[in-house]
């Protein structure tokens, strides 16, 4: 179209406007992934290390477990005591990354968009989801703990 005009203007790097504006937002895309992935990352490792810490803490009392289920307890309140323990062990590491995320949010502050470094909704969520991911995680050891037979368990070591 330009040859039309003038054949003697010079043209190269000729680009669509949508290849443009994807060059230009190229590194931050790029930066926005790269820290979802350690995001998703560091969850899942904290599911882990939660289900690990919980599940390591029921074998330590299986004999506690024992006796409470020879006196009575039910699978329900061992589970809930169990349940109760990841999520206490969760509420202190939230309360803790909270606080730490407050601290380096100015750090962050050029990768956000249209988003505030404080935003009370984002923090409120993931604070949900990491409570989720300790339920969760905490599930199968207070379930295990729960099915303990009062016999077996006193006779455990």
């Amino acid at each position: 179209m330009v040859h039309s005009l003038d054949r003697e203007i010079p043209i190269s790097d000729v680009k669509t406007m949508d290849e443009y504006v994807s060059a230009s937002v190229a590194a931050p895309r790029f930066n926005t992934i790269l820290l979802g992935g350690f995001a998703g990352l560091a969850l899942a490792l904290a599911a882990v290390g939660i289900f690990g810490v919980i599940s390591y803490s029921v074998a330590q009392r299986t004999q506690e477990i024992g006796i409470r289920r020879a006196l009575g307890a039910d699978g329900r309140n061992v589970m809930r005591l169990v349940l109760g323990q990841g999520l206490r062990l969760a509420g202190l590491g939230i309360v803790v990354g909270t606080a730490g995320a407050l601290a380096v949010t100015r750090l962050l502050a050029t990768l956000l968009y249209e988003v505030a470094p404080t935003d009370a909704a984002t923090f409120a969520g993931v604070a949900v989801v990491l409570a989720v991911v300790a339920c969760a995680a905490s599930y199968l050891p207070a379930r295990r703990a729960a099915e303990v037979d009062p016999m077996v368990a006193l006779k455990y070591e």
